[in-house]
């Protein structure tokens, strides 16, 4: 069987095609791909998936699948949609929101 191995972070984006054997594990995969190494750190159980679907290590694998390492999330998206909310001209009429041209 064929899998991808993802990872993405700024400056650092792995993608690795690897033959895994059938009835392989996401750890098995993460193993085969040399992943602690590629990026420089082991990852943990609560951070993996399989299209974008939380799995953890022993979850067995299907011909195709992308199993994608994710990173913590940097902030609460709730809290900064609200502060792009609290910025924008969400609340003020359409008139007042439009650009003048300079004349």
């Amino acid at each position: 069987m064929r899998v991808l191995v993802a990872y993405a972070a700024p400056g650092n984006e792995l993608v690795v095609a690897v033959d895994v054997a059938e009835g392989a594990t996401v750890a098995d995969a993460l193993r085969i791909a040399d992943v602690a190494q590629r990026i420089g750190m082991i990852p943990d159980d609560a951070g993996l998936a399989i299209f974008g679907q939380r799995v953890d290590g022993s979850t067995p694998l299907r011909d195709g699948d992308r199993v994608e390492i994710t990173r913590p999330l940097v902030c609460d998206p709730k809290v900064a949609r609200r502060a792009r909310a609290a910025g924008s001209n969400a609340g003020r009429p359409r008139a007042d929101r439009r650009r003048r041209s300079a004349r």
